[in-house]
């Protein structure tokens, strides 16, 4: 269940990078009856698929678990950059995000 909630949002952020030529611009389709990223569904979920398959998934769970906490700690960061006429929220709020997410990835078991 953990792996297959991250589908959409992996999806459409490997929906944006594609647009942004970070990945092969084929994951930038966008279905033009149901206006989803299918390919890059259909990739992401291959991959999640082959790691369900092949790996422990209480792994897998604990570093989708720290991906997710590294990957919202970036997003909180990159909302201390925003100017206040692109709707930046209070200083504080970037700061506490990015130190609660930052103290959850680190408490996280090692294993």
């Amino acid at each position: 269940g953990s792996l297959l909630a991250l589908i959409l949002g992996v999806s459409r952020t490997t929906l944006a990078m594609a647009r942004d030529r970070h990945l092969p611009h084929a994951l930038a389709a966008v279905h033009p009856r149901f206006e989803v990223p299918h390919r890059a569904e259909l990739l992401v979920g291959a991959v999640v698929a082959v790691l369900a398959a092949t790996a422990d998934l209480r792994g897998a769970i604990g570093f989708s678990s720290f991906a997710v906490l590294v990957y919202y700690a970036v997003a909180n960061a990159s909302a201390w950059t925003l100017r206040p006429e692109e709707g930046r929220p209070p200083r504080l709020v970037p700061v506490v995000g990015l130190a609660g997410c930052l103290l959850l990835a680190l408490t996280l078991p090692v294993a």
